[in-house]
């Protein structure tokens, strides 16, 4: 009797426990359909647009696309110092009229322009000039339209082009490009602009986190520390420039700062300066409105760390010997270093893909990348060269945080 009871009470156990995984998995399927449509509109809003920006930094359809049977004849072609076969002259002549019907020629020759400049006119030239039917092979015609059909450097550029996988875009967002013999080497000096924006990119974004934590640490200090009524009046003005559109409060500043602004009348009448100072159009301006806009970040999150934080450590300290000053720096610092690590961080990565502010209150020398990524789509048409810019970011923004995470160790950090 005993081991029956035994085993029914084994076979309970066991019931309640499958009764339990159970309802352990529908409850979970119900958590997940509830998040379904969340993960739907982020696909289709924020993964899939980037993803699709970022292959187009390493894959060009446009040439490929526009003269298709010629892309395959020049795929199996040696290259210089011979000229393609004359079938592949033909080809092109073919591609060229179906593709100047489609208006796919001035797409290829705007893609071609990236490695000579006037191959777009080139295109659209001999698209133009092409009899409709010739009785000699086009291997003569093509050199008669311009004699640069003759050459076998433009047959290799084209080759180079009609590829639909290129490193070429990943290697000029870094100042470098392919020779004809396939080696990388640097731009010349006057073409060299993108290492050195990632470079102002990251000083600018460094400098902005540095002032960040000068004047937002003392802020977050007195909200934590001054009596309820005083703290939640600061803390109003800490987070009103969270109701303000990013672009007011930057134009803001570009009424304030111009030389016959507020913040110059106001030098010129206490005496400090003699003319307007120029505070725009240069490194200042960018300074100025970019901590205004980041400055309560770094705010929040040193006081979500710092209401935490017991002053009775820092009191015991100075009734044992030690100076206030001592004891603010060796026992209260120490204990807000979480929320330091978390606003120095927030504010760096945020700083990184800045745009208006940099474009309203900057010049010409600090333009970031964010600005050339923009440029890139929307003036220059270049979707591949701006893949790869966005792709550099990514990664240099994902090392920013190894780097900190093996320096300060985020993963550990805890607010509040």
């Amino acid at each position: 009797m005993e081991r029956i009871s035994l085993g029914r009470a084994k076979n309970r156990v066991d019931d309640l426990q499958a009764g339990y995984r159970a309802t352990r998995r529908r409850e979970a399927w119900r958590a997940f359909l509830l998040v379904v449509p969340l993960l739907v509109f982020l696909a289709a809003t924020f993964i899939y647009p980037i993803g699709k920006l970022l292959l187009l930094s390493v894959r060009s359809d446009e040439v490929a696309d526009a003269i298709p049977r010629t892309a395959a004849a020049l795929a199996d072609w040696v290259g210089p110092p011979t000229l393609p076969s004359p079938q592949t002259f033909d080809l092109l002549a073919a591609d060229l009229r179906r593709a100047s019907d489609q208006g796919a020629v001035a797409v290829a020759g705007r893609r071609l322009n990236n490695y000579e400049a006037g191959f777009r006119t080139l295109l659209l030239k001999t698209a133009r000039q092409l009899p409709a039917t010739s009785d000699r092979p086009y291997s003569e015609v093509l050199p008669e339209i311009d004699k640069r059909w003759g050459e076998p450097e433009t047959w290799r550029l084209l080759k180079r082009a009609a590829s639909r996988d290129t490193p070429d875009f990943l290697l000029r967002a870094i100042d470098r490009e392919m020779t004809s013999d396939g080696s990388v080497v640097p731009v010349q000096r006057s073409q060299s602009v993108y290492l050195d924006a990632f470079a102002r990119t990251f000083s600018i974004s460094a400098c902005v986190t540095l002032i960040s934590l000068v004047l937002g640490y003392p802020v977050a200090y007195l909200l934590a520390t001054l009596p309820a009524r005083q703290s939640n009046l600061l803390m109003i003005f800490v987070i009103v420039p969270f109701w303000t559109s990013l672009l007011v409060r930057t134009t803001a500043w570009y009424v304030l700062l111009q030389p016959n602004g507020v913040v110059n009348s106001l030098l010129i009448k206490l005496g400090l300066t003699g003319a307007p100072v120029a505070l725009m159009f240069n490194r200042t301006g960018v300074l100025i409105g970019m901590t205004h806009v980041l400055l309560p970040f770094m705010i929040l999150s040193n006081y979500a760390v710092m209401r935490g934080v017991s002053p009775l450590y820092q009191r015991a300290a100075v009734s044992l010997g030690a100076h206030p000053v001592v004891a603010f720096v060796r026992v209260y610092v120490p204990q807000t270093l979480p929320g330091i690590g978390a606003g120095t961080f927030l504010v760096f990565v945020l700083a990184l893909g800045y745009y208006i502010t940099p474009a309203l209150l900057g010049g010409a020398s600090d333009e970031m990348i964010s600005q050339l990524i923009a440029l890139q789509m929307d003036q220059q048409l270049n979707w591949g060269l701006a893949g790869a810019l966005s792709v550099y970011l990514v990664l240099f923004t994902l090392a920013a945080y190894f780097a900190f995470n093996r320096f300060v160790g985020i993963d550990r950090l805890r607010l509040g």
